[in-house]
């Protein structure tokens, strides 16, 4: 509850949800459903006077109500919501816990992701979640409904998203679905959604295979790091879901295995498989000796995200 007049005075952008009333506690958790160690966290509610839980679905009862900290007739309902909790106990709402992600770091609010990929030419509807690949990171799949079957490329899509949107926003999968999943009450069923595999993606660039031996082992290299069953010769580095994070870990990988003497930037400079082999088929006979080599990987393991933004700059303009 909150009592708000022409009097009261409030700092931000933010109208505070308020304070609990009696006989309730308002706890923010984590995603395990424990207390959280910060100030913000999902909101959940204690108190005994709570539903015992969902009709005839015990799977949604498990996922959102707990038992209380002390037993009893106490238990905890996790609302969905996230929360920041004032120094007072004042709760400000952040809005739903589904539509915020937070990917390498930066916290991610799915509409406006949807909201770009809806206004590009083409695309009917879309539903953006965030999936988690074998190494852990999460990374955002966008599943676009389209006006006309077969609807834009992933190529395409990237190009118009870059336009509007920082590069940590551009979803890394973009799997085309004849129709939005629903559950019995009409509400977007996410566990319904398809996995986007790892599959190379649709470009404009027709997939030609790699053919000599540092081609393979380049393509071999790319396709650990974005996750894909294969790269082909010509494929952009960005239209494949690259960003700056995987390309210090290709780069890392391709110092390390040709042992080669190489600028980085030149490295930076090759946005696909064919030219980064061109780069090092002409420093063939330059290796580098061990105490290059280890000065050459940690330069790159240190570079910052803005750092290599920067090096990636002059790439993604031209785009």
């Amino acid at each position: 509850m909150y009592f708000i007049n022409k009097e009261t005075q409030i700092s931000g952008n933010l109208v505070p949800v308020g304070y609990a009333v009696a006989d309730n506690e308002i706890v923010l958790v984590d995603n395990g459903g424990q207390p959280s160690a910060g100030d913000e966290g999902e909101i959940a509610v204690q108190t005994r006077y709570v539903s015992p839980g969902y009709w005839g679905r015990p799977d949604l009862t498990e996922a959102a109500f707990l038992p209380g900290p002390l037993g009893g007739e106490e238990r905890i309902y996790r609302t969905g919501d996230l929360g920041r909790m004032l120094p007072d106990g004042c709760l400000l709402h952040l809005g739903r816990k589904d539509f915020f992600v937070k990917i390498r770091g930066y916290r991610i609010e799915i509409d406006e992701v949807e909201t770009a990929l809806r206004e590009c030419p083409g695309i009917k509807e879309a539903v953006v979640v965030a999936r988690s690949n074998k190494s852990g990171e999460e990374r955002l799949a966008a599943y676009l409904v389209p006006q006309v079957p077969p609807g834009p490329k992933a190529g395409e899509l990237r190009r118009l998203l870059r336009k509007t949107l920082p590069g940590y926003m551009i979803p890394h999968h973009f799997v085309t679905i004849e129709a939005i999943p629903l559950t019995d009450t009409r509400k977007l069923d996410r566990k319904a959604l398809p996995d986007p595999g790892t599959s190379r993606p649709e470009l404009t660039t027709p997939y030609v295979a790699p053919g000599t031996p540092i081609e393979k082992e380049l393509a071999k290299i790319w396709a650990e790091v974005l996750s894909l069953d294969e790269v082909g010769l010509h494929d952009d580095f960005f239209d494949l879901g690259g960003h700056s994070l995987s390309a210090t870990r290709i780069i890392s990988r391709v110092v390390a295995v040709f042992k080669l003497q190489l600028p980085i930037r030149a490295l930076f400079d090759s946005p696909t498989v064919a030219a980064m082999s061109a780069v090092i088929s002409s420093q063939d006979g330059q290796k580098a000796d061990e105490e290059d080599l280890k000065r050459l990987l940690s330069e790159v393991e240190s570079l910052s995200e803005e750092a290599v933004k920067e090096l990636l700059a002059k790439e993604v303009t031209s785009k």
